[in-house]
């Protein structure tokens, strides 16, 4: 089954990140990628140098003409940079795509360090898009900002799931990437005190650039094909982990994933 996503998101130039990653990543997992372009950035392996924002009227005619047309099965939204897009996004969606499944990753902060998120906006993400969002995936440091707990090893990433759970986001996937430890442990925490918690040996590697995007485009893929969200985020991990394994080696920064590695991933 080709699944319709539609991403709402930034480009990313080199490929890495952003709307690249999500069409590569759509495309290799036999959905079908659609795209509102929020913001264009300069950016590459090494940093972020410049972010334009694309107009908002046109940020909606652009999700208009998708949704019209097309169709769409599941939304995975990335950056939205201020929030006067927040807004904007947030309201078109609810009018448009009411009944539709959306994916958010909370993009705040570039690879490198980046601010990708102004501070104003964080309020208006948290009160406008979380509440309509099947899925929130925040790493730590966004879990942080969101939750205003900070995170350990113990059970602080459980307080900082059910905090953002509590803003009206129906599940969240905390990502412990950043965590300390050979071992990456991403929570998957819903209504009911429902949880899952997915570990794997972490890479020793560099090259991560744009595994945020390339997991919340694979699990919009799986919700989309019909898959509940525990097998959709566990298909998408075991994606995202091999596309850091079989990184090409691009660039003298934070390298790209191999998003179109071959893979069968059940």
């Amino acid at each position: 089954m080709r699944g319709r996503i539609l991403v709402i998101a930034g480009s990313d130039p080199s490929g890495g990140a952003g709307i690249q990653a999500d069409i590569k990543t759509i495309t290799a997992l036999n959905g079908y990628a659609m795209t509102a372009i929020t913001a264009l950035t300069a950016q590459n392996t090494t940093g972020v140098f410049g972010v334009e924002d694309v107009p908002i009227a046109f940020i909606t005619d652009q999700i208009k003409a998708v949704v019209s047309d097309i169709g769409v099965d599941c939304i995975k939204i990335g950056m939205l940079h201020t929030e006067e897009i927040i807004t904007e996004v947030s309201k078109t969606l609810e009018i448009y795509t009411p009944d539709i499944p959306i994916v958010l990753d909370p993009v705040m902060v570039a690879k490198g360090g980046t601010p990708l998120l102004k501070g104003t906006a964080v309020d208006a993400l948290k009160k406008e898009l979380i509440p309509i969002a099947l899925l929130t995936t925040p790493n730590i440091p966004e879990g942080e900002v969101l939750s205003g707990i900070k995170y350990g090893d113990g059970e602080e990433s459980l307080g900082i799931a059910q905090s953002i759970l509590e803003l009206g986001t129906k599940a969240v996937l905390l990502k412990g990437g950043h965590g300390v430890g050979p071992v990456v442990n991403d929570l998957l925490f819903g209504p009911g005190e429902f949880s899952r918690n997915f570990s794997s040996q972490k890479v020793k590697t560099e090259d991560t650039h744009g595994t945020g995007c390339t997991l919340a485009s694979a699990i919009a893929v799986g919700i989309s094909q019909g898959l509940n969200l525990e097998k959709a985020v566990d298909k998408a991990r075991k994606y995202v982990l091999k596309g850091i394994i079989e990184a090409p080696g691009f660039g003298v920064g934070n390298g790209p994933l191999n998003h179109c590695h071959s893979i069968s991933v059940k």
